[in-house]
């Protein structure tokens, strides 16, 4: 973005569930998702942002801590001790409907050209616009390799919210055919790592979709509880970052 005279800037601190709140209030937003909503199907693979993005759409909360497809816990915690119980099942809509009688693989074979599926990422190289998806190794292709043939084959929206903490240092296609080539010494919980692309929406394409603002990246990282926190500073003019501020203060009194 070229920086204009006469605008107004402001830096923000956002922790995870903030982004994550930020993130799905956006991909609500999309064109793509409102259309599909309106005359076809979206699919919210189960994941930790994704619970933020199916509370969106669905404008109701849900346990978010039983929708999810797998978790990173400190060492030594459990799912049990996090309160993490059984698995909820996927949301999937049909003309803005819930269909129960779908899920998140079974949903691919009514899914048609201009139909979205919505599926979070485990790592971001965001200046190639390329995301990474961890699968267990044993457990097959896990969600996105089941879609991906069905998003290419019938041209479906892949969406993918994804939080700035998720950028990593290296080239994810390269982490990708190291940790995916063959070995005689990967120990039994090295996951796969599949690259994608997709429509990606971080905090930047957040804060523009509801504000108008342009975000830099601006720092990451914290302590006592704010670890995962992104700066961002944000840039437009004086209505616009306002109107990212108070949006601010309201992720920050209402999302957890």
């Amino acid at each position: 973005m070229k920086t204009v005279e006469n605008t107004m800037k402001a830096a923000v601190t956002l922790l995870p569930p903030q982004s994550k709140r930020l993130i799905a209030r956006a991909v609500k937003e999309l064109p793509q998702v409102e259309n599909a909503l309106q005359e076809g199907i979206v699919v919210i693979a189960s994941g930790s942002t994704n619970g933020y993005v199916a509370e969106e759409i669905l404008n109701k909360e849900i346990d978010r801590k039983r929708y999810l497809t797998g978790a990173t816990l400190p060492p030594g915690v459990t799912r049990d001790e996090a309160g993490i119980g059984q698995d909820i099942p996927d949301v999937v809509l049909r003309q803005g409907q819930l269909a129960p009688d779908l899920d998140r693989l079974s949903a691919l074979k009514e899914m048609n050209e201009g139909d979205v599926y919505i599926k979070g990422a485990n790592a971001l190289n965001y200046e190639e616009q390329v995301a990474g998806v961890l699968i267990g190794g044993h457990g097959g292709a896990g969600t996105i390799g089941g879609a991906w043939g069905h998003v290419i084959g019938r041209r479906l929206h892949l969406v993918i919210p994804v939080g700035l903490e998720k950028c990593v240092a290296q080239d994810i296609n390269e982490v990708a055919h190291a940790v995916n080539s063959g070995g005689d010494h990967y120990t039994p919980d090295t996951p796969r790592l599949m690259p994608v692309r997709g429509t990606i929406i971080t905090e930047i394409e957040a804060f523009a979709i509801l504000t108008g603002v342009y975000a830099y990246h601006l720092a990451s990282g914290g302590i006592y509880g704010a670890e995962g926190a992104v700066w961002l500073l944000l840039e437009g003019d004086n209505e616009q970052v306002e109107a990212a501020l108070d949006l601010v203060n309201e992720l920050k009194e209402t999302s957890g």
